[in-house]
């Protein structure tokens, strides 16, 4: 478990932002993430997350939060199918901040705390319903075959339409280079939280 001494990119004090910095957690902290207890933006301190990774290329890093709040907060695709989403992404590259910050986020939002445990676990959920079940198989064939079936996108597409397909796509692509800015740093989960996350036997 990576602890903030095997931290890469270690976080910024706030007196040490340059401007460009300092313009990405000031638009950060304006938007909806600062409501959110489970996101450094609505703490005191130096940014913390991927967007701490983020600040490091700032041109980057301000085009990449902002897609990442119209995805999180703007998408058609409900807050739990999101938020699915979102788990089905942190499993697949085992990344444990990202897991820790959106589980909650999804069971809030109404996601049965069975299926977020099965797919912890590497298993297949049971008992999801049509959307979920459908978001899931989405999202597994993104990330296992880079890419879906004309049946699997003709469900979608009838289910969510075009928009909402783009969407879940989105989702499951930011929330991959999410995983990488958070592996490579190997950014540290909140003291006393343990990794939900374990390596999945092949």
């Amino acid at each position: 478990m990576s602890t903030a001494a095997d931290r890469r990119f270690p976080q910024i004090p706030e007196e040490k932002l340059t401007p460009e910095q300092r313009a990405i957690v000031d638009d950060i902290r304006a938007g909806p993430r600062s409501k959110l207890s489970t996101s450094s933006a609505s703490k005191p301190g130096p940014i913390g997350g991927p967007f701490n990774v983020m600040l490091r290329s700032p041109g980057i890093g301000m085009l990449i939060q902002k897609l990442g709040g119209e995805i999180r907060f703007n998408s058609i695709i409900s807050g739990k199918l999101n938020e699915l989403a979102i788990l089905i992404t942190a499993r697949h590259y085992m990344a444990n901040y990202e897991w820790n910050a959106h589980c909650k986020l999804a069971l809030k939002g109404g996601l049965d705390p069975a299926i977020a445990q099965a797919i912890a676990e590497g298993r297949e959920p049971t008992g999801m319903d049509a959307d979920e079940a459908l978001v899931y198989e989405f999202s597994k064939s993104l990330h296992n075959n880079h890419g879906v079936s004309d049946d699997l996108f003709e469900r979608a597409k009838k289910r969510f339409g075009e928009q909402g397909v783009v969407d879940i796509i989105a989702v499951n692509g930011y929330y991959s280079l999410v995983s990488f800015l958070l592996n490579v740093d190997k950014t540290p989960l909140p003291a006393g939280v343990e990794p939900a996350l374990k390596p999945l036997k092949k």
